[in-house]
């Protein structure tokens, strides 16, 4: 790394690295006095103009660390952005990473001239078109929503000469690289590019060679390593015990905020439900939840008001809560990026944090595999049996009608009437105590393995149409869906990954034609669609998965690996 700054010292603060007094004031005035690692590492860098490559974990203090910088520059050069136009961009993976960062920058230019606006999907488009139409110093956006302003001709870039791309991994992992591809030619010449990322895959550094010219990388921890402050333990449970042991996991912290991980939609918001009969104030907040209703629940959380919050990977990004002290692994992502990801919201702002998984099945090869990946052996930790779960249930349900049998006069006007009907005391009290203990969860059923084919290990690959056989080690699968429905890259993986348990980092080349899409996927997972297609359940209907058959001699040329389709003529079309 080229002029790297010496460790940070304790007697280090916003003055010595060279911020304008006004701004250090503003961040005095919010409480704001010691800069992290990252800030310390990053803005002299910044300050000093250079492209910067930032490795760091998500609390570590990155907004600052790339906002300060720009907003001291343009408070210095006192230029007003022309009509439609940002002086600086960035681009977030999600809308609550991207709300988050805009609060903080409009935090920091109080009592300023500077603009801050956000554009993301889920909100109304045409009131973002209005904020944009006398130019803002500071944009704020999610790569698709600006992707359409810009199509709109809402927004020009040809005057951003500031450049951010905060969590730009997951943005890749997100299917945003094309999107990222076709802003960047737009933005002015020479710029100012600075880029975070908690990770360092290959395509990662393949990005940084192509946005940034001669970085300065500054890390705080090395890529893939989990938090130091974060206490990691781990616990082998069989599924079916997993939610009345994250019960009593969580009565031992009711004081404390906890962020509850899940795999699926479906599955987060069943396991709220439970939480919430089981007396937690909990929410939810997962793709199938509205812009408005996920800002509510968040914005509880971060209050108070609820104590639980049970998430998906990609609707949990953004989360910032520097109270937040526990988070739960309720199901293992697919990623070990993911895990990195997630137990980093908590341990926040120098803080200690605790991060509790649960392993059941087969989920032991994900287990190793993330143990792998961090570098670390994470500490197995003990929780009780689901009988002893069960027991200390029954336990405390039976004080409950104690402390109703001692203080007396109860009522006997439902008890009278039911025993009118002929039902005994013994059945109405069991009805009662099962009232009062709550709908339990069912469990989620383990998919299961698949089946070895008896006769052959591949499939009869017939050829249809004119198609190319994919990139090594891959198979084409069709969705019965395309562009005219509106469907993107990223929904194909998410579908992928929620309908067929494929991780959306083992999922290639995605071509999306008008009326069907197609997609590459590895052969491992080829006995998933060996027994024809399948049905993936969305909000707009069933969407259909099935395999694409290829010509077994292959074809040649530049665009090997991806389907060739004969073009249709216009009384066709």
């Amino acid at each position: 790394m080229r002029g790297a700054f010496p460790a940070r010292k304790k007697t280090m603060d916003f003055d010595m690295l060279g911020l304008a007094p006004r701004l250090v004031n503003i961040l005095k005035e919010q409480g704001i006095t010691d800069p992290t690692p990252i800030q310390t590492q990053a803005i002299p860098h910044a300050m000093n103009g250079r492209d910067v490559m930032g490795l760091a974990q998500t609390g570590t203090g990155k907004t600052a660390a790339f906002g300060l910088p720009m907003i001291d520059a343009l408070l210095k050069a006192g230029v007003k952005p022309n009509a439609k136009t940002a002086r600086g961009l960035i681009l977030a993976p999600t809308r609550e990473l991207a709300k988050q960062i805009a609060d903080n920058l409009t935090a920091y230019t109080k009592g300023s001239h500077l603009k801050v606006a956000l554009v993301v999907g889920g909100a109304g488009i045409a009131s973002q078109i209005k904020r944009l139409q006398n130019g803002v110093d500071l944009l704020v956006a999610t790569p698709g929503r600006l992707i359409d302003l810009l199509d709109r001709r809402a927004i020009r870039l040809d005057e951003t000469i500031y450049l951010v791309l905060d969590e730009a991994d997951q943005m890749l992992d997100m299917g945003f690289i094309h999107a990222l591809r076709r802003i960047a030619p737009l933005l002015a010449t020479p710029r100012q590019t600075m880029m975070f990322s908690a990770t360092m895959p290959k395509l990662m550094a393949e990005l940084a060679d192509a946005f940034l010219h001669d970085p300065v990388r500054v890390q705080v921890n090395p890529p893939g390593q989990a938090v130091a402050k974060i206490s990691q333990s781990l616990h082998y449970v069989a599924q079916a015990a997993k939610s009345d042991l994250l019960v009593e996991l969580l009565d031992k912290h009711r004081d404390e905020l906890a962020l509850v991980f899940g795999r699926t939609k479906h599955g987060c918001e069943k396991l709220y439900k439970f939480l919430e009969s089981k007396g937690f104030g909990a929410a939810s907040i997962h793709g199938n939840k509205s812009q408005g209703q996920r800002e509510r629940a968040i914005e509880a959380f971060k209050s108070g008001k609820i104590r639980v919050l049970v998430a998906t990977d990609v609707a949990a990004r953004g989360i910032d809560v520097d109270e937040l002290e526990l988070v739960v692994n309720y199901d293992l992502p697919y990623d070990a990026e993911d895990y990195v990801h997630r137990i980093g919201r908590t341990g926040r702002a120098g803080r200690k944090g605790m991060a509790v998984t649960f392993v059941s099945g087969r989920d032991i090869y994900k287990l190793q595999f993330i143990e792998r990946f961090t570098k670390t052996k994470i500490k197995r930790g003990t929780l009780p049996t689901a009988g002893e779960v069960e027991e200390r249930r029954i336990e405390g349900l039976l004080e409950r009608i104690r402390e109703v049998l001692n203080r007396g006069n109860l009522s006997s006007r439902v008890t009278d009437r039911l025993l009118e009907e002929g039902f005994n005391s013994t059945d109405i009290a069991s009805a009662v105590i099962e009232m009062l203990a709550g709908p339990e969860v069912a469990p989620e059923k383990e998919k299961p393995a698949p089946s070895k084919p008896t006769v052959r290990s591949q499939p009869d690959l017939t050829p249809v149409g004119n198609i190319r056989p994919p990139a090594r080690g891959m198979l084409w699968v069709r969705l019965n869906v395309g562009r005219e429905t509106g469907i993107t890259p990223r929904d194909i993986m998410s579908l992928l990954e929620e309908g067929l348990g494929l991780p959306r980092r083992t999922v290639g080349l995605i071509d999306i034609l008008p009326g069907e899409s197609f997609a590459q996927v590895p052969k491992q997972f080829l006995d998933i669609l060996r027994t024809g297609p399948r049905e993936i359940d969305t909000n707009s209907g069933p969407i259909v998965v099935s395999l694409v058959p290829y010509n077994a001699k292959g074809q040649s040329g530049e665009d090997e690996g991806k389907p060739k389709f004969t073009k249709k003529t216009k009384r066709e079309k």
